[in-house]
């Protein structure tokens, strides 16, 4: 038996003025995003917003519907629609953040399990990391790459 360890290293900021400005334009795309979610079953809006290599933005939130789970997280909305409208363009940076009775969550608001794959998949495409930046009202983290998110990526698929 071999004993093996994971690390992680992630960026915290704690005020809007300490993150680099893309970074801040980003989270305000999102937050803008998830004041249009439609969340009428959990009241849990969240807001995603994309930065491309070709310099375009995109924003989404997350859509429910009462035959769950048949909505979809605002992370692969924007993915999906990214992908769909720019499919030569690499994903450069990703932004999230959540609502909950009109007030942004105070501390980060993580990307599901579902969301953490589609986004490794996304890298795998644009053969780059994406730099994802999960911003709380209090406290910003940001990370490199989603393997810090997702470290045991389902990536066995013929090649």
């Amino acid at each position: 038996m071999k004993r093996k360890e994971l690390s992680i290293s992630y960026e915290e900021y704690t005020g809007r003025e300490e993150l680099p400005q893309k970074d801040r334009e980003l989270l305000h795309l999102a937050k803008q995003a998830a004041q249009g979610a439609y969340a009428p079953y959990s009241r849990f809006k969240v807001g995603a917003a994309l930065l491309l290599d070709n310099g375009e933005m995109v924003s989404a939130s997350n859509q429910e519907n009462a035959a769950y789970p048949s909505g979809l997280c605002a992370e692969r909305v924007a993915l999906f629609y990214a992908h769909a409208k720019y499919p030569n363009a690499r994903v450069v940076a990703l932004a999230v953040t959540a609502i909950v009775d009109g007030k942004q969550c105070e501390t980060p608001t993580y990307p599901c399990g579902a969301c953490r794959q589609v986004m490794a998949e996304s890298e795998q495409r644009g053969s780059g990391s994406i730099r994802i930046v999960i911003g709380g009202e209090k406290v910003t983290q940001a990370v490199t790459g989603t393997s810090s998110l997702l470290p045991f990526v389902f990536d066995n698929l013929p090649k």
